[in-house]
């Protein structure tokens, strides 16, 4: 075998980690019954592999290779802290070679399960819950997540430090939750997962409107855990969500990046195949008989416009009673502001604007550019050209993305 060089050792690392991450930390972390331990060990691994495949080329089983060393740093840790108990022994009497199953086949799920509900744990803030989810889970590392968050490296690793620090004090076992408090805890996983889409999918600040990586990551894990979770029907309702809105990203910029409002995108471009996925997965979210939770209704608000030929052709009225529907599953001021929105194109913006104008009064969106976008949007089909421009100016003052921001003024310069 000729060995692959530093480039192709890399590269080949990489690929390996992005697929089997979750089965080798999860593996690790049953083994040991330390999740911060596994990671640890995982990631010496990991530097273990660059510098030996590099002179020795990729082994046949390279995952089991990864697993391999990384149980055998596993107990490097246990002999230095002179731990001479039946964990030990039991690790050290499996230690296995690298080309047998690295891990047991009846319980690949449960590992990658386990290892979603430690990294979404209710004892950590929701940013730690969305970087450990990276790192452990999407095998992300602290550059790719602090890039796609736009904040710096260190900042990421302290985070992830401190996460399974918490999860080490708090004493959190590496097991499924009680099946009581499965459901419970799986809102949060979705919840993590969805706002990792969002901001792959709509950037908070920055140069790009979209993140295509990390929104894609985002839909790998939510397919894995519809994979591992099938008869819950939220999961495959935030699947479809996902996939139906990504089939619009290749029509949301322009040549340079700038924005491209939704009735100026070209829907020949939209991804058909995406589309398809996302309607599959409403449908099997539909089929389990329990209704539409929160992620399944705005799935079906989604499905609306996927399947519309025009933003004219719309079916602005079926939208509006979704949103209606979402409000009463998950009230929300975001949910008032989109149902606002919709009940402007379907029934006019003097309706539209009453709602607007009673979530300005109750200040539940203060701070956000959303609330005094859709004001000025309100404004201008009204005809008050004076308070539209003055909205607009607001909200791109507000606004954090550098795209929505240009679009925001230019609609503003437009009225003066």
């Amino acid at each position: 075998m000729v060995p692959p060089g530093p480039a192709e050792a890399r590269r080949a690392v990489e690929a390996v980690w992005r697929i089997e991450s979750p089965r080798i930390v999860g593996a690790l972390a049953r083994y040991t019954g330390d999740f911060a331990l596994a990671e640890d060990v995982a990631q010496e691994a990991i530097a273990e592999a660059l510098v030996t495949w590099t002179a020795e080329g990729v082994p046949a089983n390279p995952g089991g290779w990864l697993l391999v060393v990384g149980r055998r740093r596993a107990i490097d840790h246990f002999r230095r802290r002179a731990v001479q108990d039946d964990k030990y022994a039991l690790i050290a009497e499996e230690e296995s070679g690298p080309d047998e199953l690295p891990w047991d086949p009846d319980r690949i799920d449960d590992d990658v399960l386990a290892l979603m509900f430690i990294a979404c744990h209710p004892v950590l803030s929701p940013e730690a819950r969305v970087a450990l989810t990276l790192r452990a889970v999407g095998g992300l590392t602290s550059e790719e997540i602090a890039r796609a968050f736009l904040v710096p490296v260190p900042t990421i690793q302290a985070r992830i430090t401190r996460a399974k620090k918490t999860i080490g004090a708090a004493g959190v076992p590496f097991e499924l939750p009680p099946a009581e408090q499965r459901r419970e805890r799986l809102g949060g996983i979705l919840s993590v997962l969805y706002v990792i889409f969002t901001e792959g999918s709509t950037a908070t600040a920055g140069e790009d409107l979209l993140r295509v990586d990390l929104a894609a990551e985002a839909i790998r894990l939510i397919r894995m855990l519809a994979a591992l979770i099938p008869d819950e029907p939220e999961v495959h309702g935030l699947l479809g969500l996902c996939e139906l809105t990504a089939a619009r990203f290749a029509a949301r910029t322009g040549p340079d990046g700038e924005a491209v409002l939704l009735e100026e995108q070209n829907r020949r471009l939209w991804d058909r195949s995406a589309i398809r996925r996302g309607l599959a997965a409403i449908r099997r979210a539909t089929a389990l008989g329990r209704g539409l939770g929160a992620y399944g209704l705005q799935a079906a608000i989604a499905a609306c416009h996927a399947l519309a030929p025009s933003v004219a052709d719309t079916d602005w009225e079926k939208i509006v009673l979704l949103y209606e529907a979402l409000g009463r599953v998950a009230p929300s001021p975001i949910v008032e502001l989109n149902r606002a929105v919709a009940v402007a194109m379907a029934s006019g913006p003097e309706p539209a604007l009453v709602i607007v104008d009673n979530l300005l009064a109750t200040d539940r969106l203060a701070g956000s550019h959303l609330l005094p976008t859709v004001r000025g949007e309100l404004l201008t089909r009204l005809g008050r050209t004076a308070e539209a421009r003055a909205e607009l100016e607001l909200a791109a003052r507000l606004c954090r993305n550098t795209r929505e921001r240009a679009v925001l003024l230019r609609k503003a310069a437009a009225l003066e």
